[in-house]
């Protein structure tokens, strides 16, 4: 029942949002998961911010909450948690086919 309460608020807004509104609540969204799933690996990994190798505590808190990370960063963070790293790239077809491409992979 809840999720018809989330599905009918969604609709609701994309009425009242102009379709720019919307776009930028997506992107916004989409940042907040991604620094909740490195918290959530850190986490998973049974490790503290501060038990993190080659990273400050203060530094493993910025990298967990901050807007826009360098590929580099994390890399370093994922390494030090004892996780390889892959990048893809998925482009759809006009047939609706989703065609993958590995940009990086490395091995934990």
């Amino acid at each position: 029942m809840k999720a018809e309460k989330y599905s009918d608020f969604f609709e609701e807004a994309k009425k009242s949002m102009s379709k720019d509104s919307i776009r930028r609540a997506k992107e916004d969204a989409n940042k907040i998961m991604f620094n909740l799933r490195l918290a959530e690996l850190r986490k998973d990994a049974g490790r503290s911010q501060s038990e993190i190798t080659g990273f400050r505590q203060s530094s493993v808190s910025k990298i967990e909450t901050r807007k826009d990370l360098k590929i580099s960063t994390l890399v370093s963070y994922c390494l030090s948690l004892g996780l390889g790293v892959e990048i893809n790239t998925v482009q759809v077809n006009q047939k609706g086919k989703s065609i993958k491409k590995n940009l990086l992979r490395i091995p934990s």
